[in-house]
């Protein structure tokens, strides 16, 4: 049995960057916490824990100390907010998801209705439509898409971590609402990089395993793509994996999430290998 690793895979640069700050600021008396998840894997959430990087929901659970603004950003009111409180804050937005969010409030700066491609629910969607003073529509999906009605202009960002190829079928969709139609293609390039792989490597295998948290919208976007061309299951850690998942299995691939850390992936790619 063959055991292929995606070319690309794994933590990005923004999540790298942002586990640095954390570590940076971490402290044992627990008043240096992250403001929500720093990122979307529990075992490194977990693991910062221990190290002295907490975790609160909000603002209002940090008496005192510094909060450490998670990669999925924040909106305006958040550093007003903790400002107010007199917390010192630490900044690890992703610098790409701080490039949509501060594209959004350029385009509502210049009189554009903003639409914002991504996932309503996603901490980093709602910080950008924060950027947007509120004013942004979010659309997930082509129908959505169909249901606005037409503006004078539109201007059109994305979730750094939405799928390319839905991305582009929405804006097909959305141009035909406005004459003046500007789009700022804010998909970072380690997604495209990682999606592009993990589907390069699901058409040459017999099974996919994609790692990373369940909660990790990028994680799970690669396990839907690459179920379209093979078996594919998507785990968090090596614990997870079945005997039965390998009966007739020649070729394995592998890939991860932009959350997820190397030492999970390096014991998932083991415990297949002593199969092998």
């Amino acid at each position: 049995m063959e055991v292929i690793l995606a070319e690309y895979l794994g933590f990005c640069y923004g999540v790298k960057r942002a586990i640095k700050i954390a570590r940076e600021n971490a402290s044992p008396d627990g008043k240096s916490c992250t403001l929500g998840p720093i990122i979307h894997n529990p075992q490194m959430v977990e693991r910062l824990k221990r190290e002295g990087v907490g975790a609160v929901d909000r603002l209002e659970e940090m008496p005192e100390g510094t909060i450490i603004i998670r990669s999925h950003g924040v909106g305006p009111n958040i550093y007003a907010e903790a400002d107010k409180r007199g917390l010192d804050v630490i900044d690890a937005t992703c610098p790409h998801v701080k490039k949509a969010q501060l594209s959004a409030k350029e385009l509502v700066d210049d009189g554009y209705s903003v639409v914002i491609i991504g996932e309503k629910k996603h901490p980093e969607v709602r910080s950008i439509f924060e950027w947007s003073d509120h004013k942004a529509e979010i659309v997930e999906t082509e129908e959505e898409a169909d249901m606005l009605g037409p503006c004078a202009k539109l201007g059109i960002v994305c979730q750094t971590t939405f799928s390319s190829s839905r991305f582009r079928q929405i804006v097909m969709h959305l141009m035909e609402k406005s004459r003046d139609v500007r789009i700022l293609r804010t998909i970072c390039t380690a997604t495209d990089q990682r999606q592009a792989a993990a589907m390069d490597l699901a058409k040459r295998v017999d099974m996919m395993l994609v790692i990373g948290g369940k909660n990790s919208a990028n994680t799970t976007r690669l396990a839907q793509l690459c179920a379209n061309h093979c078996l594919t299951y998507h785990i968090e850690t090596a614990a997870e994996l079945r005997d039965e998942w390998f009966d007739k299995i020649k070729k394995i691939g592998i890939t991860a999430g932009a959350s997820t850390p190397d030492w999970i992936i390096k014991e998932v790619y083991k415990k297949c290998q002593n199969r092998a």
